[in-house]
């Protein structure tokens, strides 16, 4: 435990630079609250550099069991210090309050209790838009470089395909490894982001905080209308085409980059399989909305489709207001885009949900099964991507999604007993366990400011129980666990 501790108190002091963003975001606008934001970054490193001396002598090797530990406290940790800003600089909100907004802006969630975004000081929007472009680079560090080496649900598959030549058991080297193989990548797409944007109309500020969130799949916006504010078919072109690429496997980007060549994307097939499942969702969502009269024509439709599709789809949660609102439109739709956000995004991304991975072994795994009911003696061993599939591995993802549905009842149960109605509670459960943005009650859903305490702690250990993957809460919780 205390050598966990030392390595938690080098993430906390390292996480304090990130309060150079909005530092520097309020110089540039001159909201003065750049000396709020340079005490909270004094507390945060001084903090974790007194830990981190505490239990100097006790330093060691990670090893992966140490891994679940620290993953689980890391994301407790980070999401708490980063509440210091909002106390300091907002009145009356409470740290219940202020633990979900920054919960959900590191678990890449982009729901928010929060109102009156457009008047809040640019310096704490840039903050909020901060915490989901590290939250969602931390995201895919976790699902690269640690979840595999822990065996997280089957994804010790993707152990071998780590870029580099890390083959150990040990923790740290994993963690670099990922984290240099991807953040060349993701700084790339969020330049190029902020580029499209401001091309498309949105002011520097505006495209810079929307690049974050599509990028990380995040999904907080800088107003209360979220990216209905801007109207602009433009902005939902380039968003688009961010929230896809963004939910493609990190490494496919960074081996096509490294070889300068596209033939990593067609040998991926979880890409395949959610191209498949956006455009067949796509199409027929536009024409059930032609046909119902939601819209006056079939490209207008198309157009709403697509983004609201895509952006589900991919856990960032954003909707195309206006006129598009979910309350008017097929009660089909806005569940099947709640079914999508759990399982089209890629492994190696900071989507969240169940991945298309393990959906693609389950369906195999079915389909095997009804082979061998027809020929008991065949030799049917479950494949993707052309890759048997070991036993063990499929016994996993069996596991993660028994816990899923468990942990989904369980929270669901508990939001009941809040007084929540069924539909509501179904909703937002299964959409903060997916890490997307609760944006299916209307234009501006994703605001949860009406949710009492309990109901906001709910949803915030359902954001972090999807953002770990569950097992690595879970474990802590073991028997086993805690025998040496």
């Amino acid at each position: 435990m205390l050598g966990v501790t030392y390595f938690l108190g080098f993430i906390l002091a390292a996480f304090g630079l990130v309060y150079l963003l909005p530092i520097g975001c309020s110089l540039v606008t001159g909201d003065g609250l750049w000396p709020t934001f340079l005490l909270c970054a004094a507390l945060t490193s001084a903090t974790g550099l007194l830990l981190a001396a505490a239990t100097y002598r006790h330093r060691r090797e990670l090893k992966p069991r140490d891994g679940f530990m620290l993953v689980t406290l890391g994301w407790i940790l980070l999401p708490a210090s980063a509440t210091l800003p909002l106390l300091l600089a907002i009145p009356g909100l409470t740290f219940t309050r202020a633990l979900f907004e920054t919960m959900s802006g590191l678990t890449t969630t982009g729901s928010t209790v929060l109102t009156g975004l457009d008047t809040l000081a640019p310096s704490l929007n840039f903050w909020r838009e901060s915490l989901t472009w590290v939250g969602g680079l931390t995201g895919i560090v976790l699902a690269m470089g640690v979840m595999p080496l822990l065996g997280i649900g089957g994804m010790q598959l993707y152990k071998a395909e780590a870029p580099g030549p890390v083959r150990d058991e040990r923790l740290e080297p994993r963690i670099t490894e990922a984290a240099r193989s991807v953040w060349l990548v993701y700084v790339l797409l969020t330049v190029a982001g902020v580029a499209g944007l401001r091309l498309s109309g949105m002011s520097w500020f505006d495209a810079v905080c929307h690049a974050f969130s599509a990028v990380s799949l995040g999904g907080f916006s800088t107003h209360d209308a979220g990216i209905g504010y801007f109207h602009s078919a433009a902005v939902q072109v380039v968003l688009m085409v961010l929230m896809l690429a963004a939910s493609i496997n990190f490494t496919r980007h960074f081996v096509a980059l490294r070889r300068m060549t596209l033939k990593p994307y067609g040998n991926d097939p979880e890409l395949k399989a959610m191209a498949v499942v956006l455009v067949v969702s796509i199409a027929v969502i536009a024409v059930l909305l032609t046909s119902d009269h939601v819209y006056p024509t079939f490209d207008t439709a198309l157009r709403y489709a697509a983004f609201n599709v895509i952006s589900m789809a991919t856990t960032t949660g954003w909707v195309a207001a206006g006129h598009a609102s979910y309350a008017i439109w097929p009660v089909f739709v806005p569940i099947w885009l709640l079914f999508l956000s759990g399982i089209v995004c890629s492994t190696g991304t900071s989507g969240g949900g169940i991945k298309m991975f393990r959906t693609l072994v389950l369906v195999r795994q079915a389909g095997r099964e009804l082979k061998l009911l027809v020929h008991p003696s065949a030799v049917a061993p479950v494949r993707i991507g052309g890759r048997s599939i070991p036993q063990r591995a499929a016994n996993a993802v069996l596991a993660f999604i028994v816990l899923y549905f468990m942990a989904v009842a369980l929270l669901l149960f508990s939001m009941l007993l809040t007084g929540m109605g069924f539909d509501t509670a179904f909703r937002v459960v299964v959409a903060s366990i997916n890490n997307t943005a609760y944006g299916l009650a209307g234009r501006t859903g994703w605001n949860l400011h009406s949710l009492n305490p309990a109901q906001t702690w709910i949803c915030t250990v359902a954001m972090l129980l999807g953002r770990l993957e569950i097992f690595s809460v879970i474990v802590l919780f073991t028997r086993t666990f805690w025998r040496k």
